[in-house]
């Protein structure tokens, strides 16, 4: 892992391999299979013990005290006003549970999770000296033999979810942890090899959130989360107070959207602009294979669906097309029945 730097044509950024040269190509290699992804940006974490599940179950977003080994989901971490504060995927063999989170947010996970214990018979650990995370198509990765593989359920919708956006790409992902004393004779014999630049571009075209996309502000309603992340039946956790009421009787203030550029690659933060106010920021973007120049941003609920946006990038204005991906009248999902005006007869 660490001889990126003498690859031909490696661009690594703080350890973490960017590409190889030609992003682009590498997209197209691992939308068909013929690589797989280094995410140097995941970090792998194990909670060990008996109680692993329904002490997961109870902290966080998702349903896992029946969590079947080998069944891949993920969950959230919300703060007690709902927001998005972790985010990690999850598979279980049996015995561990292994949670797969974006690499800058691993060790503030780990400590909140050991936080939480009390006296409950659980041991959170910090596996990222132990395995790899190797992306791509589930045909891909299961090549790879690893021991553990998580199958990233986007854009299904889990039980206990809700989707709120039509007609979402379908996404062909999975990652394996693949233990580090056996990396390079795995990357030897894969087909090919890509950076964390490629397989980010697939995950925005395929509109997939991440941690890296929220701010403090976040709800899952924003992103479309619900879908996968958040069981709406389950037991009470933090923030879920703030969940019921924005899916049944509110709607969030914002809504996540897919952007078409002309031209330009906009960066995390550029502001996106309708006449002259600012209504929104972009979370991700990427220049992809096939699309040309995308990104994915969060607008004021209010902005009209057909509005025409443009982004502030550092190489000046660029128009913007909008695709819906949560509409505006996201939420509300709750049936309340009208009751009769005051002073009004009713049928006797």
């Amino acid at each position: 892992m660490g001889a990126f730097g003498t690859w031909p044509g490696a661009v690594v950024v703080d350890g973490i391999l960017q590409h190889l040269g030609n992003p682009v190509a590498e997209q197209r290699a691992l939308a068909a299979g013929a690589a797989v992804a280094v995410l140097g940006d995941r970090a792998v974490l194990a909670v060990t013990g008996e109680d692993r599940l329904s002490w997961l179950d109870s902290v966080s977003s998702q349903a896992l005290t029946a969590l079947p080994p080998g069944h891949s989901t993920e969950l959230l971490i919300l703060d007690p006003q709902g927001h998005v504060e972790h985010a990690a995927g999850v598979v279980d063999d049996g015995e561990t549970t292994w949670l797969i989170a974006d690499a800058v947010d691993a060790e503030a996970l780990l400590g909140w999770l050991r936080k939480m214990r009390f006296r409950l018979r659980v041991d959170p650990r910090d596996a990222r000296e132990e395995f790899a995370v190797l992306g791509g198509t589930d045909a891909a990765v299961a090549a790879l033999g690893a021991p553990v593989v998580w199958r990233d359920p986007w854009p299904g919708v889990a039980e206990g979810g809700w989707a709120y956006a039509a007609g979402t790409p379908e996404r062909d992902w999975a990652e394996a942890l693949v233990p580090r004393g056996s990396l390079d004779a795995v990357l030897a014999a894969a087909p090919g090899i890509a950076g964390v630049v490629a397989a980010d571009a697939l995950r925005v075209a395929a509109r997939r959130p991440r941690l890296a996309d929220v701010d403090d502000r976040t709800l899952p309603h924003e992103v479309d989360w619900l879908r996968t992340a958040v069981h709406l039946d389950k037991g009470c956790y933090r923030g879920q107070e703030t969940v019921a009421k924005v899916h049944n009787l509110g709607h969030p203030p914002r809504r996540l959207v897919a952007l078409q550029l002309d031209g330009v690659v906009p960066a995390r933060g550029d502001v996106v602009r309708r006449d002259d106010a600012e209504v929104g920021t972009v979370v991700a973007s990427a220049l992809h294979h096939d699309e040309g120049p995308i990104a994915l941003a969060l607008l004021r609920r209010s902005v009209p669906v057909d509005a025409l946006l443009v982004v502030a990038t550092a190489d000046g204005d660029v128009a913007a097309a909008q695709e819906v991906i949560v509409p505006p009248d996201a939420g509300a999902t709750a049936a309340v029945p009208r009751m009769p005006r005051l002073g009004r007869r009713t049928a006797s």
